[in-house]
């Protein structure tokens, strides 16, 4: 599928660039965790943890890494009730099972090891 080969193009992430974009890859990832990172190219913190995110892409490949830009692709920014960036969902069949905001490393890792 498209998608699949846009998360092996991007180094495992995968920037969604619409609200379709995004339920897709909610469906096609089937039993398998997503993460999505909420960011924004303004954003400081965002752009310190985006590095680390695509580590773990690499990390993970069982694991489906995706971004959101919470201005390009405000329909699901809304969709999902994000206040502040970055902010990291995890979904597992499609519901989300976890969130947080903040750029942490640590708690991005504790929630992997959790839910994955």
């Amino acid at each position: 599928s498209t998608l699949h080969l846009v998360l092996r193009l991007r180094g495992g992430v995968a920037m969604l660039a619409t609200k379709a974009d995004f339920d897709k890859a909610l469906t096609e990832a089937g039993d398998k965790l997503v993460v999505v990172d909420f960011t924004a190219s303004w954003c400081g913190p965002c752009q310190r943890i985006a590095p680390v995110f695509t580590k773990l892409a690499e990390e993970m490949p069982d694991v489906c890494f995706v971004k959101v830009d919470v201005d390009e692709n405000e329909e699901t920014a809304q969709a999902c009730g994000i206040q502040s960036m970055p902010t990291f969902q995890f979904f597992k069949l499609g519901h989300k099972v976890h969130e947080f905001s903040g750029a942490s490393e640590d708690k991005i890792r504790e929630a992997l090891s959790k839910f994955k």
